[in-house]
């Protein structure tokens, strides 16, 4: 019978606790406090608010609406970044996950640039349609998926590279089109990593600030998402903010904690 794997205990350095306490300080006392000061015993009434029902109602619509448009444009772009052989592939990959590493403010005021009135694409819309995106839900939309996409094509990106093609060039042999192995062999092989980059590119959405604002403002019902919910109210009521706030943290632990077997590993 083979033994039992022992994990080896290794005493920390002592150099090392010391600054390891201050940073799990650093990380774990804001979300404490913002736990102290909730006010639970109102919780039930203040999210019974219209406003704050309304903030909650549109995030939860446009952020599913954004990992909709995340799932049909980003796919299609994982597969050809991780089957792909053409030049300028690295080059592609790099613009695709720009969005990472790019403040949101800078997003938005591009999105304004390409589909407000006067730019490359809204232009057009408002000459020949008489239709307007910046300022209404549907720049709100095109916002989250812009800044959420790019954790969905990197996870789903990473399934297909790990995936193994055998079993496509197996269907394949066997008489099955393209679009037939890649829907009934390829999607059944990755759809963990679709899952996982969904849950991402939905809580990420969810949690979209910077480009919303520039892009689509904030308008109470219309564009007014909690992130941007939650700006507004700290200038008149904390408890409010504190609320909001509360229900985008109990979020974001949860989809660590259902993704966490994604990026962990216990022996």
């Amino acid at each position: 019978m083979p033994a039992k794997r022992t994990r080896s205990r290794r005493r920390v350095p002592a150099a090392l606790l010391v600054p390891a306490a201050a940073g799990l300080a650093f990380l774990i006392l804001p979300l404490a406090g913002l736990l102290i000061r909730a006010p639970w015993a109102e919780l039930p009434a203040r999210l019974a608010e219209p406003a704050m029902l309304d903030a909650l109602r549109l995030s939860l619509v446009t952020a599913t609406m954004a990992t909709a448009l995340s799932l049909l444009f980003g796919v299609p772009i994982a597969w050809l970044l991780a089957r792909g052989d053409f030049p300028g592939r690295s080059l592609l990959r790099a613009l695709v996950t720009v969005p990472l590493v790019l403040p949101p403010v800078v997003g938005g005021v591009a999105l304004l640039l390409v589909f407000g009135r006067s730019g490359i694409i809204g232009s057009w819309l408002y000459e020949r349609f008489d239709v307007t995106i910046p300022f209404t839900t549907a720049a709100v939309v095109l916002a989250m998926t812009f800044v959420s996409m790019p954790f969905l094509v990197v996870s789903v990106e990473g399934a297909l590279r790990g995936a193994d093609v055998r079993f496509e060039e197996a269907a394949a042999t066997l008489g099955a089109g393209r679009w037939t192995v890649f829907t009934r062999v390829t999607l059944p092989m990755i759809a963990p990593g679709v899952l996982a980059g969904a849950v991402l590119c939905w809580a990420r959405a969810l949690g979209e600030f910077g480009a919303t604002i520039t892009f689509a403002g904030n308008f109470p019902g219309r564009t007014q998402t909690m992130p941007l919910a939650v700006y507004l109210a700290l200038q008149s009521d904390l408890e409010a903010a504190i609320v909001l706030s509360l229900i985008l943290l109990a979020v974001s632990v949860i989809v660590l904690a259902s993704l966490r077997e994604r990026w962990t590993s216990v022996a």
